[in-house]
């Protein structure tokens, strides 16, 4: 350990004098840490952002075979018998805490000149039992839009991310004019993406009759869910499908964190090589530069075991630094920045990157990787290389 340790502090007081070279490998693995983390970060606030939407205990059900509210249709007449399932809690008036609620399309615009774009965002309709259902909803500017007219509030999510949806604005859809009455914020979920007015109001601008894209019912408790199941299951003219919240959204992030784990791993697999190759060079070069130290070393009676680590200490120590930069970059940039992508239903979703500590050990640990195999091969040249040749220089 004597040796190790003192092979390692001669290493490392010799840097300052291959700086450049050194350089190559905290820049080139900074390189692949800070793009591997800040990639994962926003397939980590994305998720976070759908998973924070849905509770336990309340169920959605969806047409049968249907996996997205856009997707689903609900025809009046089966409404109203699931509405009186088993399991679904009421209010003290015996009415069920179940809200009928349409999901369609619209467009607002995001960015100006050049940048200007149309972008899909999410219309929900919702009874006003929707909003009794919901108690993590706070209206933060405004007011609740009026059933029967043709207002919408917006949530936070959607009034950062466009434009034109401030309250007092008008809006131009389904050739009519709708008035922004009200922001609102449910606890940084997708809904803060989209845009919500009366249900009755959006089925009659939309033609959408009386169906709806999905039933949003309170349960009496997470156990509910399964007795709700049964009774589903035995009514042949129900073929509507039903899960908690919580699944529902969970499921929608699934693909597009699947999608941004792909492209991550093969951007940050094409510049951990480089960065790879980066260190193997480096790292021959000090040992090459080093043969008669090290043979002097040997010589004297060190042995092979602590040379060995000593270079590869040199080298992870190296990794590691270039790793703790990357990931301080990724954070700095990224954590928390607000922006809106396309989600499961082809629509705006507004959310902030999240750099969390998990991605940040990820990140290390690819780092501590390419410096353990980009040192592992120059410290076995170091020891492999006979004395009295290494002592000529040659």
């Amino acid at each position: 350990m004597k040796q190790i340790l003192a092979i390692t502090w001669m290493n490392l007081r010799a840097i300052p004098q291959r700086l450049g070279s050194s350089l190559v490998i905290v820049i080139g693995i900074a390189g692949v840490v800070g793009v591997l983390v800040a990639l994962l970060s926003m397939s980590q606030g994305f998720g976070a952002t759908l998973k924070a939407t849905g509770k336990t205990d309340r169920a959605l059900f969806l047409a049968g075979g249907v996996t997205a509210e856009l997707s689903s249709t609900l025809l009046g007449d089966v409404l109203p018998l699931l509405r009186e399932l088993p399991g679904i809690r009421r209010d003290a008036e015996g009415r069920p805490l179940a809200s009928a609620e349409l999901v369609v399309i619209t467009e607002l615009r995001r960015g100006e000149g050049a940048q200007r774009a149309d972008v899909n965002v999410s219309l929900r309709g919702i009874e006003p039992m929707g909003l009794t259902i919901r108690p993590e909803l706070k209206l933060v500017e405004g007011r609740w839009f009026t059933p029967g007219l043709r207002e919408v509030v917006v949530g936070q999510g959607a009034a950062r991310q466009f434009q034109g949806v401030s309250v007092g604005s008008v809006l131009k859809f389904r050739g009519s004019e709708w008035t922004v009455v009200g922001v609102f914020a449910s606890g940084g979920d997708a809904h803060e993406s989209e845009l919500w007015t009366d249900a009755n109001t959006a089925r009659s601008a939309f033609g959408r009759g009386s169906s709806a894209s999905s039933l949003l019912v309170q349960l009496e408790s997470p156990e509910s869910l399964e007795p709700l199941k049964a009774a589903l299951k035995a009514d042949p003219r129900l073929q509507v499908d039903v899960g908690t919240e919580l699944a529902y959204y969970s499921s929608q992030s699934q693909q597009f964190s699947d999608q941004i784990g792909v492209l991550t791993g093969v951007v940050a697999t094409i510049m951990a090589v480089g960065a790879l190759f980066g260190a193997l060079n480096s790292m021959y070069s000090a040992v090459s530069t080093r043969q008669v130290e090290i043979a002097t070393l040997r010589a004297l009676g060190f042995s092979n075991l602590p040379v060995v680590l000593s270079v590869l200490t040199e080298a992870m120590l190296l990794a590691l630094s270039g790793g703790v930069l990357g990931a301080a970059v990724a954070y700095l940039l990224f954590n928390g920045m607000s922006v809106s992508t396309l989600g499961a239903n082809f629509t705006q979703v507004a959310f902030n990157f999240a750099v969390t500590p998990e991605l940040v050990h990820k990140g290390l640990s690819w780092a501590l990787l390419i410096g353990l195999i980009g040192g592992l091969p120059p410290a076995i040249k170091a020891v492999r290389m006979p004395v009295v040749e290494a002592l000529r220089g040659g």
